[in-house]
């Protein structure tokens, strides 16, 4: 019988990499077939929510972990509006447990920024830094500028980096999709492009005067990338992340349902061209899912009542392949680049022996009764995408097999 080829995509991170895992391979005994594979670093999502403590009726660790497994992620960082929100050590902890006990990938939580992120306490940086990817009040922004400078100062201090969800909330104005075509027609709030930027723009100022390492979550808005590349060319130490459906879909996709609302919101095709053109020349770093499982009764109340959020660690992959590597608009190695080496550099997580083996031939149409997620609400529900994940390693263990 013929040797299988394996098309393995290398990955800066480590240069024995490919050695490795053909090693994997043929001790496990797969390879032995006419078909080619394709073989990938474990990727790296550094923006999802595993709901534990606290929501364990949304998603578990476990339950979170056999998703990003199915989706070929070794590595994921989890936001912290859990119950109780990891702003000590004391509550860090009984994270940090769960973990220990049901991940079976590499699970790094964030502390928050501020007590229960209500904006007016700092937490506890100093006993939280050795355990923690990097600081967060994901879900809400820090509305108080000064407490945004402490916090970058004391972060700084600690080596950890600060990541933000920026949002204005005097802007948003109860809005919940964007304000755009879509909302004026059909009469919903909308949430303007300018509850994001004005925050990133604020932020940028004070680590250009700080010196702090800063992140910025799931930028949605062309404002959002020019002011991005802007300070990265002043040598501002910022990097970011868009997520798959930003990229793929804009507010004219929009429909009357739960699964198409997500904050920030789809923005306008402007938005989304702007987007696909920050991917193309570097000004946005890495590609992060921002899963955000809910029950299907959060998501079954339209768009306005609907809880803000949908899953993708599954469908992430399989979506940047297809509508953005298998049109042209960027290389496979540009992929790796925002899945696996941006990600891991920028937050210092390691690569051991993870990869993912996937079918790229295969097309399949996106189906949430399928998902290892208890979360099911995707606005990619029926879109034909490429690229099945067959196989998950994360440290020489198998932790996804299709139709195992």
């Amino acid at each position: 019988m013929e040797r299988n080829k394996f098309k393995i995509h290398a990955t800066a991170c480590d240069p024995t990499f490919s050695a490795s895992v053909s090693n994997f391979l043929e001790k496990v005994g797969i390879g032995v077939s006419n078909f080619e594979y394709a073989v990938f670093p474990g990727f790296c999502d550094v923006h999802v929510h595993f709901r534990e403590p606290g929501f364990s009726y949304k998603e578990t660790v476990a339950t979170g972990c056999a998703s990003a497994a199915r989706g070929g992620y070794t590595a994921v960082c989890t936001m912290p509006n859990l119950n109780p929100t990891p702003d000590s050590l004391e509550h860090l902890n009984l994270q940090r447990s769960i973990i220990e006990q049901d991940a079976c990938i590499h699970v790094y939580p964030y502390g928050t920024i501020t007590v229960g992120e209500a904006g007016e306490k700092m937490a506890e940086l100093e006993a939280m830094a050795p355990y923690v990817c990097g600081f967060s009040d994901d879900g809400r922004g820090v509305q108080n500028d000064e407490m945004m400078r402490a916090a970058m100062e004391r972060a700084k201090k600690l080596g950890k980096m600060i990541v933000a969800h920026c949002e204005v909330n005097e802007l948003l104005r109860g809005g919940y999709i964007h304000d755009g075509t879509y909302a004026k027609a059909h009469g919903h709030r909308g949430i303007c492009s300018e509850s994001e930027w004005a925050q990133i723009a604020r932020d940028l100022e004070l680590v250009k005067e700080i010196g702090c390492a800063y992140h910025v979550c799931h930028i949605s808005t062309k404002e959002s990338v020019d002011i991005i590349r802007k300070a990265k060319a002043e040598g501002v130490d910022v990097t970011c992340e868009t997520g798959p459906h930003y990229l793929i879909l804009d507010d004219s996709d929009l429909q009357e349902d739960g699964r198409f609302k997500m904050n920030p919101p789809l923005r306008s095709r402007e938005d989304r061209l702007a987007l696909i053109e920050g991917i193309v020349d570097g000004t946005i770093d890495m590609i992060a899912t921002d899963h955000a499982p809910h029950s299907a009764e959060e998501k079954s109340r339209g768009l306005e009542k609907s809880a803000f959020g949908v899953v993708g660690l599954e469908t992430a992959f399989a979506a940047m392949y297809t509508h953005l590597v298998k049109p042209g608009i960027i290389t496979m190695e540009r992929l790796v680049e925002l899945l696996v080496d941006n990600p891991r550099k920028r937050f210092g997580l390691p690569l051991g022996l993870d990869f993912s083996l996937w079918d790229l031939n295969q097309s399949y149409t996106v189906d949430p009764a399928e998902f290892q997620s208890m979360g099911k609400a995707t606005p990619f529900t029926g879109m034909e995408l490429y690229g099945r994940c067959l196989l998950t390693v994360c440290d020489g263990n198998i932790v996804w097999q299709e139709n195992a």
